[in-house]
């Protein structure tokens, strides 16, 4: 068996079709504006945004200020004041995208009409044809490869189903250095051929490189170079992916539609699981991310995000503008780029064509950080990867929102360090000199304000859901829903401070060689030990230990419980840690139907081979209640439920 240079020929339509649009209208410019959007003019809804950002964060710099002035500001209060605004614009466009996604999605306008007219809905529309070839590539590095390639499986039998299967090919590529684990990945692949059983003239391919130069993105344009003549558009996968291909050939036809397009993607969701921390953390995301990327979608427009998988890929428009620069210096702020993605969508967006984001869900599943620890870790890398966009800022050609966006990305790093900061300058300032409680009232007006502000795109998913027919029960019901969305706003407080931590201390280290290692991550293994979790985690817990007892010896107790959300975080974090990790934490989650989510109540038929049998443990109940109300709906199903 070639493992490595086999290639699709002639299908039965021409080979490139789309490459000759592509070249007959570089970068869509023809034909732009061919569909009509509804709604605000685009500078107008980015104008309405920059005024709504710029003037709360001025309101609130303008109100700390009035609390740090009347004696003058010295130089610890200088330091609240600026880690304050560097730490807000995060918190207040989250907020702003969350309103502004709420009311269009249930609100008088319709945002199929003013944010994604060119996306196929509805049965009757889906596609029937293609004209286009796509690659599906798979990328592995140093995991287990069975889960990775059972999902392939589970899509590739998807996509047989719509029968349009024959413009596909399926590609694993390798970046594994770990000898036992490539022997892994051919044996599985060997099985996952004999599984699929696809003709000679479909049959997948896998490729490994011993060297993985360039990363994942060093990957994909070694991929290019030699497969890419062959396929108008590819799909990035990470090992976790899981799409149905209804999902996929809606993409697709989308795509061939928009010749200007050169990225496409929709909301990617969690899949149901048995991990407590997982389900906990996926629940919050679900329906917190709906609203924001609504709001987010109405004036980022064409000049959206790329999050580096589940996007479909216009190829001959990556190989011509989306090749990075090896970067000066060694790593780990130089060598090569590791936070590929929102640059690539910087530099498909200066040649030329859209990046459009879909803010609704069309089954596009990823699978979460079963531990705390292992998203902890997930976030140092894609920290690391992000300090390094800094060089990018003044890059030529970039349109003025893409800059924005890559600023956006190191201020969302930058923000923990200098909330961090300007606590400890707060904390300090009480402890050295008299706690004036004549401004703690208009102090904890403005932390209750960023508070909320923070939580929004939460708050604001929850009364989506509770808006939406039939959306409370697809999450279990009311009990379980809002107790679930109860313990995730007070888990997302706990977290926090102990991830605030930990970016800080892994940015300090950054100028001194500290990276993390971008290699295979752990999926599915539940428990982390006391000594583990006091390993993690004990630095953010002799932190808030410090902070409380300098706090109530040298300010009170008032000053102390000012700062209380902070401090029980930190306390708490090695017993959070154990706790959520645990496997008597899942099966109880699991059991109760605790932070469940829709596919839970409804499974796609993609997903079925793939959801443990623990995770549908309540299923039962809402299949019952399913039946006693058929009004539950199938937002998060596809209209094929393949």
């Amino acid at each position: 068996m070639d493992l490595h240079t086999s290639r699709m020929p002639p299908a039965e339509t021409t080979p490139g079709e789309g490459l000759e649009r592509d070249r007959l209208h570089p970068g869509g410019a023809e034909l732009h504006g061919s569909f009509r959007y509804a709604g605000l003019p685009l500078t107008v809804r980015r104008i309405i945004v920059l005024a709504l950002n710029v003037g709360t964060i001025a309101a609130l710099g303008f109100g700390l200020f009035r609390i740090l002035s009347p004696g003058g500001i010295d130089v610890f209060e200088a330091i609240m004041l600026l880690g304050f605004l560097l730490a807000m614009p995060w918190t207040v466009l989250g907020f702003w995208n969350a309103v502004i996604g709420l009311l269009l999605q249930h609100g008088p306008g319709d945002p199929a009409r003013s944010i994604y007219p060119f996306y196929p809905q509805g049965e009757r529309s889906r596609p029937k044809v293609l004209s286009s070839r796509t690659a599906l590539t798979l990328f592995l590095r140093n995991e287990d490869p069975l889960p990775a390639l059972a999902r392939l499986e589970a899509m590739a039998g998807s996509l047989k189903a719509t029968g349009l299967e024959r413009h596909f090919r399926i590609f694993v590529l390798s970046d594994t250095s770990d000898e036992a684990v490539a022997r892994a990945e051919i044996i599985g692949f060997e099985r996952f051929l004999e599984a699929i059983n696809l003709p000679a003239e479909s049959r997948p391919v896998y490729r490994r490189r011993e060297v993985n130069t360039g990363y994942k993105a060093g990957n994909i344009h070694d991929f290019l170079d030699e497969y890419g003549s062959d396929y108008d558009f590819f799909l990035p996968l990470d090992s976790d992916s899981v799409m149905s291909g209804d999902a996929i050939i809606r993409l697709v036809a989308a795509m061939e539609a928009r010749p200007e397009i050169g990225i496409l993607q929709s909301l990617v969701v969690g899949i149901p699981a048995t991990s407590g921390f997982a389900r906990m953390f996926q629940f919050g995301m679900r329906h917190g991310m709906r609203t924001f990327t609504m709001g987010a979608a109405w004036w980022n427009a064409d000049c959206g995000p790329y999050w580096g998988h589940n996007a479909l890929i216009r190829t001959a428009a990556f190989r011509a503008h989306c090749c990075l620069p090896v970067l000066p210096g060694s790593p780990p702020l130089g060598g090569y780029v590791l936070s590929h993605d929102q640059l690539e969508a910087a530099y498909m967006r200066r040649g030329g064509y859209e990046v459009r984001v879909l803010p609704i869900e069309t089954q596009s599943f990823e699978a979460n950080p079963p531990t705390f620890p292992d998203f902890a870790k997930r976030d140092l890398r894609w920290c690391q990867g992000n300090m390094q966009y800094w060089r990018f800022l003044f890059e030529p050609g970039l349109k003025m929102l893409s800059r924005f966006q890559v600023l956006q990305a190191i201020l969302m790093y930058v923000a923990p360090p200098a909330w961090i900061a300007a606590t400890f300058a707060a904390a300090w300032k009480a402890m050295s000199a008299s706690f004036d409680p004549t401004y703690l009232q208009l102090g904890l007006s403005l932390f209750a304000a960023i508070f909320f502000m923070s939580i929004a795109p939460k708050l604001a998913g929850m009364l989506d859901v509770c808006l939406t027919r039939g959306a409370v029960r697809s999450y279990g019901g009311p009990f379980r829903f809002g107790f679930s969305a109860l313990v995730e706003v007070v888990a997302s407080m706990l977290m926090a401070p102990i991830i605030a931590v930990y970016v800080s201390v892994f940015l300090l280290g950054l100028p001194f060689g500290r990276c993390v290692t971008w290699s295979g991550q752990n999926r599915e293994q539940l428990g982390v030990s006391w000594s583990s979790a006091f390993k993690s985690m004990g630095l953010q817990t002799v932190i808030g230990m410090t902070l409380a007892i300098g706090l109530l010896w040298g300010a009170g107790i008032t000053a102390l419980l000012w700062t209380l959300p902070m401090v029980v975080g930190l306390c708490l974090s090695i017993p959070f840690t154990v706790f959520t990790a645990s496997t008597s934490f899942g099966r109880w989650t699991t059991h109760f139907g605790l932070f469940a989510i829709p596919e839970e109540a409804r499974m796609p038929r993609v997903l079925s081979p793939l959801v443990p049998h623990a995770a549908r443990r309540w299923r039962r109940h809402a299949a019952v209640q399913e039946n006693r109300d058929p009004a539950i709906p199938s937002r998060v199903l596809a209209d094929n439920p393949t």
